[in-house]
């Protein structure tokens, strides 16, 4: 019977109220971020078209920034208790709650008093002395590029704030073994500028330096104190080990001294450092190797561990150090003496963040999971492969090979994704099976299909296994690989990401149940622009554990793995030529900045001899507090039952001098400090009644004093441009056809408008997929509106198939960004209408009104007409106002 608190811990996953409330709190979370912080998530957002991360990548990046800038690198346990208490940045949190996995709404005000005693005590018991946090993406969901993206931020903030303890200075990355240490080579090769902005990219490039502890006998050469390194490591390569038996007194005689290794000339003084001389040797005390003594002297070091993905179960518990008494030679060990001895070195482990592949661990949530991508979800948003499961019973090896491979083939027959020959895996238990048994039937098979043998690559690591092999192994995801059924017994585990790869066999079963999960995996990895299909061959014994895994590692089972993304279809797209164009006049603005003959003793307009102006420019930088006391409840918010006071000398401000003040105007300015100190000296107010008046409220610096030397200094000509562009409703596709992936419910087609006339009316694609039921709605309605000539979905492509979009600018981040209305009709009148549909509770958001405004000048200027329709008017049929 599971204990209360894996039960509480069943239930609750702290992580998806987290995410909502960042969510619900965006804006004013987004606040507090530092302007470096704005930037590069902005660079990053999915919705700006040139940008590289997937969607869940950078839902994992916002909670990433979220956790350091919003929630100051709290412990999970402090946030938690923070959120349930209502206390801190959580003091106003809003009631509500999340879809639980049963697919109740689970509030969180109903989480008892014990439940989160239980919690929290899972929580404390697994705490760390630093910051802890577990990011579960799904594998294929871009883990690799994500902590490069993570480490990058890191390194630009780090170089600008140097002091803030919040940032990493130095980045060591553990993977789990030679294979994936392998694979994240892609942190050194990966093109920076793909996920940095421009004009941090040459200065990551020229300070990052990358350490690969690939061999045993490597040494880590980082500088002491230094910056910006990346060390990615095994785990057994800086791992902790306990000596297992004392020095003995032919040890002491004949043994190296550490002496011997500071003579000068010594043959060995080159590799002092290699040797533990600096640790204790008392039984019982562990011993450290150079690479672990070198990272004691390295600045605040962020950890990154990208080897929780490859594991599940027990496994991935103790790599979390989580259930069973951690040894002093585990990885978490390893972590806790390396964060306690850069303590005492008078600095820190900034944090340690794990990437793993679910936020499970049997029945129970890891507590310390703050971001969670499922495998389902990868699935169906087509970040992977479909998956095809097959399971077999009372069958033998030889007839289920048959199967297999005559089954794969019909399959993949004439599929060249990117131009790479689909893949099949087929694992043995030991490699005696493989030799004897599995290698000659598969040949045999192939033979009486007429397929080569030297189509079979057998990959074992055994004596056999010639480099030769490997070379093929390595380039199997290559366009020149004719290397088709690949033999093994215990590769797929982890590091190996062959993308070609579409199908698993397995008859027998493994010793390691979980092997059967982590082998099946292997082929999922998506591949081309198109979702394919991951066919996998099981014994039924086999298709028993997988489920059996699945729902202990994913809470999934074998059938909701094949039916994923089963509501939604493939459509291929078919562009109706000729390609529909239509003119737009769109509107360029240019500034130009005339430098202006500064007049002497002009004023700025902060006289504080003139009280009354003076306290019209201040009163807004005013702190006031309200006192209502000894009142009735009826008289509660009635300004004649409250009084006011004026707090303002409490408030907290910057003592500026001459200097700072002179600093900080050529900052924004861009004019030499010499010269600005003599036009703040020159001003009708003069240097230090300026000085004196910001010093009472710095607000006024940037407020009145900067703007107004501006004004003084600038003209600004605004100078507008119209230029008339014809542009295609639609791009003809290079491959023939557009593929979008879509819900059979919302999608429409040139062959279900009965009437001729009216089809003709419309589709310059021959489908319509749309995202919403009002979309759908409004269409018909305005197909079969007769005051309607032409009529066009334009909101489908969204990925630069088409040039008809607005640009406009977003009011959060100041960036450009693109934007693709819904519909554009025309009437019969000749004029146009460009139409969007907006849920009502999106018609008032500053990102909408910001497109509607820029939307509105481009319409203007085209001599079209530009309206937002709410859903519920859309689904009411109540359109009739845009046809005035």
């Amino acid at each position: 019977m599971p204990k209360k608190t894996d039960a509480a811990l069943g239930e609750f996953a702290f992580f998806k109220f987290l995410l909502t409330f960042y969510q619900q709190n965006k804006k004013r979370i987004r606040v507090s971020y530092r302007d470096l912080s704005k930037k590069f998530l902005d660079f990053n957002d999915p919705e700006n078209a040139h940008a590289y991360l997937r969607t869940p990548q950078f839902e994992a990046l916002e909670i990433y920034v979220f956790l350091k800038e919003f929630l100051d690198n709290k412990r999970i346990e402090q946030i938690f208790k923070e959120w349930y208490e209502k206390e801190g940045v959580f003091a106003d949190r809003a009631e509500g709650g999340v879809a639980a996995d049963t697919g109740q709404i689970s509030l969180f005000e109903d989480v008892s008093q014990k439940q989160y005693e239980d919690v929290f005590k899972a929580m404390r018991k697994n705490a760390r002395a630093y910051p802890n946090y577990i990011f579960a993406l799904t594998m294929g969901t871009g883990k690799t590029i994500l902590m490069a993206t993570c480490i990058f931020y890191e390194f630009i903030l780090a170089n600008k704030w140097k002091k803030d303890p919040k940032y990493c200075h130095n980045a060591l990355v553990f993977s789990p073994d030679k294979t994936v240490l392998l694979s994240l080579r892609e942190l050194e090769t990966f093109e920076l500028s793909k996920v940095v902005p421009p004009e941090y990219v040459n200065f990551l490039t020229s300070h990052i330096r990358f350490h690969f502890l690939e061999e045993a006998g490597t040494s880590l050469d980082t500088l002491d104190q230094s910056m910006f390194n990346v060390i990615v490591s095994n785990t057994q390569k800086i791992i902790l080990k306990r000596k297992n038996k004392e020095k003995t007194a032919i040890d002491d005689l004949f043994g190296a001294t550490p002496d011997m290794f500071k003579e000068s000339g010594s043959v060995y003084a080159d590799a002092a450092d290699l040797y533990d001389f600096d640790t204790p040797e008392e039984e019982g005390e562990l011993t450290t190797n150079q690479r672990f003594e070198k990272l004691t002297r390295l600045g605040q070091l962020g950890i990154y561990v990208d080897e929780a993905h490859h594991a599940f179960g027990k496994k991935l518990a103790k790599d979390m150090g989580i259930g069973a008494k951690e040894t002093d030679n585990s990885l978490r060990t390893t972590i806790d003496k390396l964060a306690s001895r850069l303590e005492r070195a008078g600095t820190r482990v900034v944090a340690c963040f794990n990437y793993t592949g679910t936020p499970y661990i049997g029945q129970t949530v890891l507590p310390e999971v703050v971001y969670a991508y499922g495998l389902s979800d990868a699935i169906a948003n087509e970040y992977l492969k479909k998956a095809d499961l097959h399971g077999y019973s009372n069958t033998k090896s030889e007839e289920f090979l048959r199967i297999a491979i005559d089954d794969f083939l019909t399959k993949t027959d004439e599929l060249r994704p990117e131009g790479l020959l689909p893949k099949m895996a087929i694992f043995a238990t030991t490699i005696e099976e493989v030799r004897n048994e599995l290698q000659p039937l598969v040949a045999k098979i192939l033979e009486e299909k007429g397929l080569p043998a030297d189509s079979i690559l057998v990959n074992l690591g055994d004596d056999k296994t010639t480099n030769d092999d490997i070379r093929e192994f390595i380039r199997l995801d290559t366009p020149g690989s004719k290397k088709q059924f690949i033999l093994l017994v215990n590769k797929g585990r982890e590091g190996w990401n062959c993308r070609s790869l579409f199908s698993v066999a397995m008859f027998r079963t493994p010793k390691s149940k979980v092997f059967v999960l982590q082998a099946t995996m292997r082929c999922f990895r998506s591949i081309g622009e198109t979702q394919h299909t991951a066919h996998v061959y099981l014994s039924a014994d086999n298709l028993q554990i997988l489920n059996d895994e699945l729902s202990q590692n994913f809470r999934l089972s074998a059938d909701d793995l094949n039916n994923a993304n089963s509501h939604k279809q493939r459509y291929e797209i078919l562009v109706k030529e000729p390609v529909e164009r239509i003119k737009l006049q769109r509107v360029r603005r240019s500034f130009e900045l005339i430098e202006k003959e500064l007049l002497p003793n002009q004023e700025l307009g902060i006289n504080r001899a003139d009280k009354s102006a003076w306290q019209m420019l201040t009163g807004k930088y005013n702190l006031l507090e309200t006192v209502q006391s000894g009142i009735e409840p009826s008289q509660i918010g009635k300004t004649a039952s409250s009084k006011t006071i004026d707090r303002t000398e409490l408030r907290q401000k910057v003592e500026f001098s001459e200097i700072m003040l002179v600093s900080e105007v050529a900052r924004y300015l861009g004019r030499s400090p010499l010269e600005i100190e003599a036009i703040l000296k020159s001003t009708g107010e003069g240097i230090q009644n300026i000085l004196d008046a910001i010093n009472d409220y710095n607000e006024l610096l940037y407020d009145v004093v900067i703007p107004r030397l501006f004004g003084l200094l600038y003209d600004l000509e605004q100078h507008e441009f119209t230029e008339e562009h014809e542009v295609e409703l639609v791009r003809l596709p290079e491959n023939g056809s557009y593929s979008v992936m879509a819900d059979p419910k919302l999608v429409v087609t040139d062959q279900d408008v009965d009437d001729a006339l009216v089809s003709s009316k419309s589709f310059h694609l021959d489908t319509y997929a749309f995202d919403s039921r009002p979309e759908q709605t409004l269409f018909w309605d305005l197909i079969r509106e007769g005051a309607v000539k032409k009529l066009y979905f334009t909101g489908m492509l969204t990925h630069g198939q088409s040039e008809f979009f607005i640009q406009y600018v977003d009011p959060e981040s100041r960036m450009v960004r693109s934007y693709y209305p819904d519909f554009l009709f025309e009437k019969d009148d000749g004029t146009y209408v460009i139409v969007e549909v907006k849920g009502d509770n999106m018609i008032d958001d500053p990102i909408v009104q910001a497109k509607r405004e820029y939307a509105e000048q481009m319409a203007d200027a085209s001599g079209m007409e530009y309206a937002i329709i709410k859903g519920t008017d859309a689904e009411a049929h109540n359109y009739k106002f845009l046809m005035a």
